[in-house]
């Protein structure tokens, strides 16, 4: 596995890394003379999960085969929902992550706010719930698989319509 370099053609940036995610310049990479919205989520290791305190760090484990299909099929759904986007970039990291590291980015761009902001949205809750990417959460006394894991759906079948989901 290699790093997520910017695409050299088209309007999609997808990728899975275990290396530190390229945030400002997939920001940069999403603007166009088109849309003047550009919408950054960036999901960074934080020191507690539900029912945890104390999180010192998480593992990040992916199904690699998978990730990068899921992610365009996330795109390319996207776009039909929101046919305005400009450009959308995808990328998760995988590996050992210390705390405040990011772990994953959605970018969106459309030509105004209120599409740009749906449709991050809409690729944040959706990758998380398609996505095969786990985490193991650790902390002072161990270590343990997140407990807010769920069973992998297909994109477009449902419970990632825009709303509810954390980060």
């Amino acid at each position: 596995m290699k790093g997520v370099e910017r695409p050299h053609d088209g309007d999609d940036w997808c990728g899975l890394t275990a290396e530190r995610l390229p945030v400002a310049e997939a920001l940069e990479w999403s603007v166009r003379p088109d849309c003047g919205a550009q919408v950054l989520f960036t999901g960074t290791v934080r020191d507690h999960a539900d029912g945890r305190t104390g999180v010192t760090g998480i593992d990040y484990e992916a199904y690699e085969e998978q990730v990068e299909v899921r992610l365009r099929a996330i795109a390319a759904e996207a776009r039909v929902r929101w046919p305005e986007i400009g450009r959308v970039a995808l990328l998760h990291r995988v590996g050992r992550l210390a705390l405040g590291e990011v772990s994953v980015v959605v970018v969106v761009s459309t030509p105004h706010r209120a599409e740009a902001f749906a449709a991050a949205r809409y690729c944040i809750d959706t990758l998380k719930s398609t996505v095969p990417i786990w985490k193991r959460e650790r902390w002072a006394g161990g270590a343990g698989w997140a407990t807010d894991a769920r069973d992998v759906t297909e994109v477009g079948a449902g419970g990632a319509a825009g709303g509810g989901g954390g980060g």
